[in-house]
């Protein structure tokens, strides 16, 4: 019932997307320039996804979604080419001595892409609207947990968040305690600011129509041919317009990277991100051919509300039958970095150093001998009531059709069959892939995750039970409780601490099954000027330019 009910919603919204988007060539929204069609000025082409699950900024959760609102909202802090936090459309930020009160004082003369004043009350409505437990935020608890008054409004009342805006040049928040990285959270896309009005007038469907779609970004939308494109456009009332040297970026909507690839080759796309994996060998040489690292880990979820997967043993039996190296370093050519932790290598620890170097006492969670981790998956799988598989259903495997994924799941038939257990191969089209897991509607299946700032938490917060992002369902009173204690803790190595405690406890149950750590690697035109790739897997092409 979930997954046919995922997929009509699916389809009702393409359908809405193409009966709103098509035919809406060159418009604008209400009060937009004259002139400022997508037409004007240079046109940089990408692909960087197919479909986007939703683009409205409270529900995404997906890296290319998150790649689209980067492009169309300006947060109160930004994020720089180093990773910096750096001023948005607040121009200065400060902190109160106990760190518990963060004031945001807003530029002067902020407008909606309609040309409509946007004041610090658009904030304040914005934040709540994602502590709102009708809007279902996936990461609300993730940016908001730390804000007084979040139970309050989880549990149904949003404005008991505390957020205010005493002006319209002014935004304050109220923390429940201490949080060192809140101005990233203040940078990260989930709290852009979104017109009220447009969301009042238009429900749901305000962010799948151009005409609907208001924000504050460098660019607007102002065409989207759902499978076919989504045209940005120059947005004439940001507030550093000036800087914007592009006239608009157009993203084709593609799923299949053959097809991302010959538009590559024609010249159709300066950029590509799904290059087809068969190519890749050949582009090495490729100047712009392109493999930059990346904070995240590609793993496997297995959904422990399932009475197979309930069995920690039979978790762990699962993921040692995996040959990491093999995946990849063959599988994956070498693109991508064998996973035996679950937060990877960059993701910095309380004193710099690298997180990784300082979990499990130094020591990776999972061996690197695959011939002595397959023989103790056996075991395990026979001390859960297993023995040779027998008795262990059949794994329905999900995953969508881009990159190693579908070589991987191939791969897992067989890994998983040396344990005498069988799995079939679910291919799920993309803008049905992420709410499907979402809502528990699988067995096993493809995740993966990458940084949207640099602190453990942000991966860690994934396994708490009552995270939006939490897919596998993990359930654990001591791993919520460690990841408490962090959370409220000011002695920033005390709470590294907490965090580490927690990897430890869900590494050994298991709660995903870390496979690889990403890489980006995608086909570049070296015209492009101005523009970089973060390692949170984003392409920063609104400060853009294209040489002649």
């Amino acid at each position: 019932m979930k997954r046919s009910l995922a997929l009509l919603l699916a389809c009702v919204m393409a359908l809405s997307l193409c009966l709103t988007g098509c035919g809406n060539k060159n418009s604008a929204p209400s009060g937009s320039a004259a002139g400022s069609g997508a037409a004007a000025g240079k046109q940089l082409v990408a692909e960087i996804g197919p479909n986007p699950e939703t683009i409205d900024p409270a529900l995404n959760s997906a890296v290319d979604g998150g790649n689209m609102l980067i492009f169309a909202f300006d947060c109160l802090l930004n994020i720089d080419k180093d990773n910096k936090v750096i001023a948005g459309a607040a121009e200065k930020w400060e902190t109160s001595e106990d760190g518990l009160t963060w004031t945001f004082h807003l530029r002067k003369d902020l407008k909606w892409s309609d040309g409509s004043a946007l004041t610090a009350k658009d904030f304040v409505y914005s934040w709540q609207r994602v502590a709102d437990p009708k809007t279902a935020a996936p990461y609300g608890e993730t940016v908001l947990g730390m804000v007084e008054g979040w139970d309050k409004a989880a549990a149904g009342d949003p404005t008991a968040l505390n957020v205010t805006a005493p002006d319209d040049q002014t935004f304050v928040v109220k923390l429940a305690h201490p949080c060192a990285y809140f101005d990233k959270l203040a940078a990260f896309a989930t709290l852009s600011p979104v017109n009220q009005a447009t969301i009042e007038k238009n429900g749901d469907s305000w962010a799948t129509k151009p005409e609907s779609y208001i924000c504050n970004g460098p660019f607007y939308i102002s065409e989207w041919v759902p499978s076919s494109y989504i045209m940005f456009t120059k947005n004439p009332y940001y507030r550093d317009a000036d800087s914007i040297k592009l006239g608009s970026i157009k993203l084709l909507l593609m799923e299949d990277p053959n097809a991302a690839y010959g538009a590559w080759k024609t010249g159709e796309a300066m950029m590509i991100k799904d290059v087809p994996t068969a190519e890749i060998a050949g582009l090495r040489e490729n100047s712009e051919f392109h493999i930059d690292p990346d904070l995240g880990t590609y793993y496997v979820s297995l959904n422990d509300t399932l009475p197979q997967f309930s069995d920690p043993k039979v978790r762990q039996a699962l993921s040692l039958a995996v040959d990491r190296d093999y995946v990849a370093n063959t599988l994956m050519d070498g693109v991508y970095t064998p996973a035996y932790n679950f937060l990877g290598t960059g993701v910095a620890d309380w004193d710099g150093s690298n997180f990784m170097d300082n979990a499990n006492g130094g020591k990776p969670y999972i061996s690197e001998d695959y011939k002595a981790n397959l023989e103790q998956a056996k075991q395990l799988l026979a001390d859960a009531g297993y023995p040779g598989g027998k008795g262990f259903p059949t794994i329905t495997y999900s995953t969508n059709d881009a990159g190693y994924h579908k070589v991987v799941a191939q791969y897992l038939q067989q890994a998983w069959k040396e344990l005498g257990i069988n799995t079939e191969v679910s291919v799920v089209e993309w803008a049905s892939f992420t709410p499907l897991r979402r809502a528990g509607d699988y067995q096993a299946s493809r995740n993966g995750w990458l940084f949207d700032y640099n602190d453990p938490s942000n991966m860690l917060d994934l396994m708490v039970s009552t995270n939006g992002n939490n897919d596998g369902k993990y359930n654990s009173k001591e791993y919520d409780a460690a990841m408490a204690k962090a959370a409220a803790e000011t002695d920033p190595e005390t709470r590294s601490g907490y965090l580490h405690q927690a990897e430890d406890i869900m590494m050994a149950d298991m709660s995903c099954i870390p496979i690889a750590y990403y890489n980006d690697f995608y086909l570049q035109s070296s015209k492009i000027t101005g523009a970089w790739h973060s390692p949170y897997g984003y392409w920063y092409f609104q400060y853009a330019d294209i040489a002649d």
